[in-house]
């Protein structure tokens, strides 16, 4: 195992306000191999807190659409609340990344983890105090249910940035193994908490999962806020570093620019640069929710609509193992050449999705997807952390996230339409579209970060 962490560890206590970036130890000599290295930087209550504070996240538009579904007997009011979440999200994501850039992670979390508690307080009281849902009753749902999603604390992204804090000075491997961790950290929750609101909602009551929901904010949250490892995060720019630069992608002066330090028009083109790996991670929300759309129509083929969850599920376990797998990828297969390859073979395993003629050949299709999806978003996040300006780091970390979700929305409309007119078979066109969307993304980012490295 590794010696005892040294005085710069984020579990002892730094001797002042700003730590010095914690010393790498050797990864061959840990029994985690390479994942050895990510307790030594962050200390083990780091890895537990961002795991399990990020749940409520991945349980708010389920949880919000079977308690209003429940409560009102209607499917259109719950998914009217859910979808109400997500937009609630997908604005006040980048909202909160940029407070979190401009006035530090500790403040904006434990403010965001107080209005959060409180907004999921709301909805649970004015959807169960609902005599009816329409009108001003369901104005008043939904107005809540937005709000639980615009407050909600986003802890995958502000971690990874506290990541890229703590990795700076290290090899780039660090960063890939803190980022492959944290790819299965997402899959692993949002696969535990729709399954964790179905279990208490339906064991015990629709009301519960959301209330479990507001403790786990309140605690966790507030706990992940004021851990140490803030500290790295809150140093400002400097805390910035660049994956893509060594990897020799990007050119470290363009990278090491503000917006407003470079008259050539840097910052412009590193915002542009930016909006790459963002609209790749809406093509991956997209593939995401057209996929759960497309499982439910299959599997309504069979009687069994309500299994599609767990169907989805199978391809977010090997999702998370293929995650995994990343850190252990070769250094000199390049990012940008990893995105492509990813997305590749995603769009291969996403048109044989169309092949199965029954649940177990359709189980066997998604373990094979599965193994491409992980690695795929592992590596736009790294993109995404390279290509971002330092005082921006939060703000783009949120805004990927929050392409996901609006991807997801909008593969769900897609999809939806398509298996309204034409079943299972018309709507399992647009994962595999959105894919191939995403490979060409790849080679488009691929081609830009030439150009600016050459520049």
């Amino acid at each position: 195992m590794y010696q005892t962490p040294s005085p710069a560890s984020p579990d002892s206590t730094p001797s002042h306000g700003t730590p010095s970036t914690p010393t790498l130890p050797d990864p061959e000599r840990s029994r985690l191999g390479k994942f050895g290295v990510l307790p030594q930087l962050a200390g083990t209550s780091f890895l537990v807190l961002g795991l399990f504070a990020r749940l409520p996240l991945a349980m708010l538009t389920v949880g919000a659409l079977t308690l209003v579904t429940t409560a009102s007997n209607s499917y259109a009011a719950g998914g009217f609340a859910a979808g109400a979440v997500g937009l609630g999200s997908a604005l006040g994501a980048p909202l909160l990344g940029l407070l979190a850039d401009k006035r530090g992670q500790r403040i904006v979390l434990l403010v965001s983890a107080l209005l959060n508690t409180a907004a999921i307080a709301a909805l649970l009281i004015v959807t169960l105090t609902s005599a009816t849902f329409s009108g001003g009753a369901l104005a008043l749902v939904l107005t809540a249910a937005f709000t639980v999603g615009f407050t909600c604390p986003q802890i995958g992204p502000l971690a990874r940035v506290r990541w890229m804090a703590m990795t700076r000075r290290s090899p780039r491997s660090a960063l890939d193994t803190a980022l492959s961790y944290e790819g299965t950290a997402d899959e692993l929750t949002f696969v535990l908490g729709p399954a964790l609101v179905g279990l208490l909602a339906s064991l015990i009551a629709p009301w519960l999962p959301l209330a479990l929901a507001a403790a786990l904010t309140i605690t966790l949250v507030s706990a992940f806020a004021v851990h140490r490892t803030v500290a790295y995060s809150d140093r400002g720019s400097s805390a910035a570093r660049s994956l893509v630069d060594t990897d020799a992608d990007v050119d470290t002066d363009a990278h090491a620019r503000t917006d407003g330090d470079d008259p050539s028009g840097a910052g412009s083109t590193r915002f542009a640069l930016v909006l790459l790996p963002v609209a790749g991670m809406v093509a991956v929300g997209t593939f995401f929710g057209s996929t759960q759309t497309f499982l439910t129509a299959f599997s309504g083929q069979f009687g069994a609509a309500e299994s599609s969850g767990l169907l989805y599920a199978v391809m977010g376990l090997t999702s998370a193992v293929a995650a995994l797998s990343v850190a252990y990828w070769p250094q000199r297969f390049r990012h940008t050449h990893r995105w492509m390859a990813s997305a590749a073979a995603m769009t291969v395993a996403a048109a044989a999705l169309a092949l199965p003629a029954s649940v177990a050949a359709m189980l066997v299709a998604l373990l094979f997807l599965g193994l491409f999806v992980g690695p795929t978003m592992v590596t736009i996040f790294s993109i995404g952390s390279a290509v971002a300006p330092p005082h921006r780091l939060g703000t783009v970390m949120t805004l990927l996230a929050s392409g996901i979700v609006a991807g997801t929305a909008i593969g769900s409309g897609l999809a939806g339409t398509l298996a309204e007119a034409g079943g299972a078979a018309a709507a399992v066109v647009v994962p595999a579209v959105a894919a191939a969307v995403l490979l060409v993304l790849g080679a488009v980012s691929a081609a830009a970060l030439r150009h600016v490295s050459r520049a």
